[in-house]
């Protein structure tokens, strides 16, 4: 994608600034009995401050700068802050995600900027609603391809994420109609000696429209 017209502190670490942290109020119950659930496009340092603070604190990677293009969300409710959601440039080669999308290398390499990593998704720990990780992944689909074109002047049209498969399923996912592709096979974006020492991770993909695979560069 075009770069931003402004920046997104890419390669900056983390600052421990001061925030306002959520009160740890436990919240349970269904999804439709939450009211306003919404996803707010982090643009302010306070708001920044939040979602890094928050990543870095409860989710298990912890914080670390999404690489490249990228839109950060605060998932809000008129009950409070729910969570943080994160998208970033998608993975340079996956097997798996490749073979599916049907690309060589020349394709991949001038179309890759419109595909987009879900690289971050974090429901606080206290936060306990039923199918509330589905229908939040439901907002991000119909907004993230407007919300990257209004920034980038790009519209991604897929979506991928990879699941810690020792950790989770991927459940919401499947729930939210993301495609389950299969493993990734360890070895990292950065491997030069083809030895799997990273977990595996199940691949799911989202097409943001049906013809995707044209606007891939690949024939339908």
């Amino acid at each position: 994608m075009p770069a931003p017209r402004w920046g997104n502190g890419n390669g900056r670490a983390l600052t421990h600034a001061a925030v306002l942290w959520p009160p740890e109020r436990p919240l349970d119950g269904r999804v439709d009995g939450l009211s306003g659930v919404r996803l707010s496009v982090v643009r302010e340092k306070a708001a920044s401050r939040l979602w890094n603070g928050l990543i870095d604190r409860y989710h298990y990677l912890g914080y670390s700068p999404l690489p490249g293009a990228q839109m950060r969300y605060l998932i809000e409710s008129d009950q409070g802050l729910l969570g943080a959601l994160g998208f970033g440039a998608a993975a340079w080669k996956v097997g798996v995600r490749d073979a599916w999308i049907g690309w060589d290398r020349l394709q991949r390499e001038s179309r890759l900027g419109a595909v987009v990593n879900n690289a971050r998704f974090l429901l606080l720990p206290w936060i306990r609603v039923q199918h509330l990780a589905s229908k939040v992944l439901g907002l991000a689909a119909r907004r993230v391809g407007n919300d990257f074109a209004e920034r980038y002047g790009e519209r991604p049209v897929l979506l991928e994420t990879f699941v810690e498969l020792a950790r989770y399923r991927g459940t919401c996912y499947a729930a939210a109609n993301w495609q389950y592709l299969g493993e990734t096979q360890g070895r990292g974006k950065c491997d030069v000696a083809h030895r799997a020492t990273l977990p595996r991770k199940g691949v799911f993909v989202y097409p943001l429209r049906a013809d995707f695979r044209r606007a891939l560069g690949v024939a339908a």
